[in-house]
């Protein structure tokens, strides 16, 4: 993808796996991107808290007045013994803080565009909590945290990214964002070689299962090969695109469902 002018981007979870391939992808295409991150990034800050949330945005309007797209890539998976609250405060409102920060800055561009990082385990991992998903989209971040905590995180981390993908759903065709020229979306990325799939393999007990992990193509994905689609959704020419999730996971969600995706018709979700 080849562009004529630079532009300013924010990524968030730059500095490794699918954050490090879109700055990548950006930096080549000529633009400035802006990192965030808890180490090796132009802005340090802990997206889990509050006060980090606050501080990262604070530090990006001191850097850019205007940017025309942000990609809030930072997350934790739901592996054995990580709490599950921090998944949530991360993987959801961490994402949805820097976004909602940044509106006016995405604004000021004209044109811009968000993607979010949902992931394949909304569909394809049956079972998890949609109460929690529920209380993410009601904003209510002390009790998501607590239902959160009543279960364990390997059913909380589709929860928050079935709450990223609704949520872009929901607000994108509102008029302060797609009014405002402001396009969100999301991906749902499958199993990719990154350092959270090295966690994985790790992983006492969902090690075992995720080398059984189906895939039409028969290989894991590359970071680069989500940051391209990506820097697709954020560029000009995905102007048509406003409220959709791309899954990207080598045919993974068609093989366990050729005919009617699940799992995005869980329980009631009341908002």
């Amino acid at each position: 993808m080849t562009q004529t002018s630079e532009k300013t981007y924010v990524v968030s979870g730059a500095a490794s796996g699918i954050g490090a391939a879109t700055t990548a992808r950006l930096r080549a295409d000529g633009h400035r991107v802006i990192t965030v991150d808890m180490h090796d990034a132009d802005v340090v800050a802990d997206l889990a808290t509050e006060a980090g949330r606050s501080a990262a945005v604070a530090a990006v309007r001191d850097l850019a007045d205007v940017v025309h797209g942000i990609v809030p890539a930072a997350g934790i998976g739901g592996f054995t013994d990580v709490d599950p609250a921090l998944v949530i405060s991360v993987n959801f409102f961490g994402a949805i803080a820097l976004v909602e920060g940044l509106r006016d800055q995405l604004a000021a561009a004209g044109s811009s565009g968000v993607v979010f990082l949902a992931s394949n385990s909304i569909t394809g991992q049956p079972g998890w909590d949609s109460g929690v998903a529920a209380a993410c989209l009601r904003g209510d971040e002390t009790e998501a945290r607590a239902l959160a905590s009543a279960t364990e995180a390997v059913m909380v981390y589709p929860a928050s990214k079935a709450a990223l993908a609704w949520w872009a759903r929901r607000e994108g065709i509102k008029p302060e964002w797609i009014g405002a020229g402001v396009r969100l979306n999301s991906v749902a990325p499958g199993k990719i070689a990154t350092a959270m799939t090295e966690q994985l393999a790790a992983d006492p007990v969902f090690g075992p299962l995720s080398e059984g992990y189906p895939s039409a193509i028969g290989r894991d994905g590359r970071p680069e090969e989500i940051a391209a689609p990506i820097c697709f959704l954020l560029s000009e020419a995905a102007s048509l695109i406003v409220g959709s999730c791309l899954y990207i996971d080598g045919g993974t969600d068609a093989i366990l469902h050729p005919i009617s995706p699940e799992g995005w018709d869980v329980a009631p979700v009341v908002v």
